[in-house]
Formats: C-alpha cells, sequence, structure tokens
C-alpha cells in the first residue's frame, strides 16, 4: 500500500506491508538509523521520535498509523547543517556516553520543551522515565535539558 506522510519536514510516498513496524521502515526503508531499537517491546525508548509532535515509540507503531502525520526523527534536529540547542547542550554536558539511547531522549526532550519551555528538574524526570539510559545516570541528561531550555527561551 502506498504510504505518505511528512519526514523531517518534507513529504514522503513510499510502500509498505500493511504489518510493518514504523521502526523498520525508517531505518531499513528510509535509511534514517538514528532511530535505535533497543528492546522491540515499548520499554526502553530508544525508538522515540515524535508523531505530530507526541513522542511514539516506532517498534510498537505500525507504519500504516503515520498516513498524513509529520514525523521528526533525530536527522530532522538538525538543520542546515547546524546541531540543535539539545543536541549541543546534550554534547557539553556529557549527556552523549554510548550514544545508543540519546536519540529517543533527545526526541522526548524536545517535545517536553515544545509543550513546557521552562520544566523543573523533576518534571525533565518525569518527561523522560520512558527513555532508559544505562551509561549517565541520568544527571547530565537533565542538565542538558536544563541547558537547552535556558538557551531557547
Amino acid at each position: 500500500m502506498k504510504l505518505r506522510f511528512r519526514l523531517n519536514g518534507r513529504e514522503v510516498v513510499v510502500d509498505v506491508h500493511p504489518g510493518r513496524r514504523l521502526l523498520d521502515l525508517l531505518r531499513e526503508d528510509l535509511g534514517l538509523t538514528g532511530t535505535k531499537e533497543g528492546c522491540g517491546e515499548g520499554e526502553c525508548g530508544a525508538c522515540t521520535v515524535l508523531v505530530d509532535g507526541r513522542p511514539r515509540l516506532s517498534c510498537l507503531t505500525a507504519a500504516i498509523q503515520v498516513e498524513g502525520k509529520d514525523v521528526l526523527t533525530v536527522e530532522g534536529l538538525a538543520r542546515e547543517g547546524k546541531l540543535h540547542p539539545l543536541q549541543e547542550a546534550f554534547i557539553q554536558t556529557a549527556g552523549v556516553q554510548c550514544g545508543f539511547c540519546t536519540p529517543g531522549l533527545l526526541l522526548a526532550a524536545y517535545a517536553l520543551l515544545q509543550e513546557n519551555p521552562n520544566p523543573t528538574r523533576d518534571e525533565i524526570r518525569e518527561y523522560l522515565s520512558g527513555n532508559l539510559c544505562r551509561c549517565t545516570g541520568y544527571a547530565q541528561v537533565v542538565e542538558a535539558v536544563e541547558l537547552a531550555a535556558r538557551r531557547l527561551r
């Protein structure tokens, strides 16, 4: 079936099997490998993308569910070769360690800052609670979101 949606600001039309996961469509068919598969069960958040501005686990989302919608992946955060302030903040605070969970954390944090440009530490922790990270201990991630929020205001 033909699937039409906006991906990182560009119109996309692809042939897709009705049972295809969004994660597989992005990684295998469209070559956007920033979105990671951690658990494949919706428990880790590594595969988080934004669909119409809201975090969505792409491992649990059928590709056909994004028909006519806007999808943002980590590849869509940078603009004209310049990192998004969130990406810069993650680098500056060492919120990026092995990097596997980073794309999902970045997109969840981006959605949070769109919804709440001045979140508290507790609000950041709660919003990112669906994203697991084994390397950072989360302190650097929270600092990165706070830093980006200040820069974006």
